[in-house]
């Protein structure tokens, strides 16, 4: 008798802010949506390949950010030879960079982050009261992105709009951050 094959299933994960947001005169927050993440570290001999394959030019510069045509997948600059790829489609961008045979370094990094959304005529107000890094859209304007702190934790800032934000940090942290930030947003209402 022969047997029968065993069946992977994966359970999937619940969101860990789940259920929560914040909306005031000024200011709104609410978890991201799930997206794909990929921490990506190579040097620039390889950033040609890996943007063909990952359809979104990496960028070079400090502070930017790129994204493809469709929106749905972007690269955020975090250092000289390290981005941040999330894809926002639920696309595999790990995937993509398998069969690149430039030198590199892809790992998976979905299920370690999660992203709030801060916005409105407050977001900056609101993440400044727990980040060091000047906000100010002169700046820190549309696109720009920064490795930095909020509060005691390292998050992934990165300016999505004229008033709005993405905050990308570890599943572990989110309830801190987005309770600083909900402290931070009542605040806010004051000074926006």
């Amino acid at each position: 008798m022969a047997k029968a094959a065993a069946k992977t299933v994966i359970a999937p994960r619940a969101h860990p802010l789940a259920g929560r947001s914040v909306k005031n005169g000024a200011v709104t927050l609410a978890p991201a949506d799930s997206a794909r993440r990929l921490a990506l570290r190579a040097p620039t001999d390889s950033v040609a390949a890996l943007s063909k394959a990952l359809g979104v030019k990496l960028p070079v510069t400090p502070k930017s950010s790129a994204g493809n045509k469709a929106g749905d997948r972007s690269a955020l600059w975090l250092g000289p030879d390290e981005w941040l790829v999330i894809d926002t489609a639920g696309n595999d961008p790990l995937a993509a960079c398998a069969g690149v045979k430039a030198l590199h370094s892809a790992v998976d990094v979905s299920h370690r982050n999660t992203a709030i959304l801060v916005a409105g005529r407050g977001a900056e107000a609101t993440l400044n009261a727990g980040c060091p890094q000047d906000l100010s859209p002169a700046v820190f304007p549309v696109g720009a992105c920064s490795r930095t702190i909020l509060g005691k934790i390292e998050v992934v800032i990165w300016r999505t709009g004229a008033d709005a934000f993405r905050v990308e940090c570890w599943r572990s942290f989110s309830a801190y951050a987005f309770d600083f930030l909900e402290e931070a947003a009542r605040d806010a209402v004051f000074a926006a």
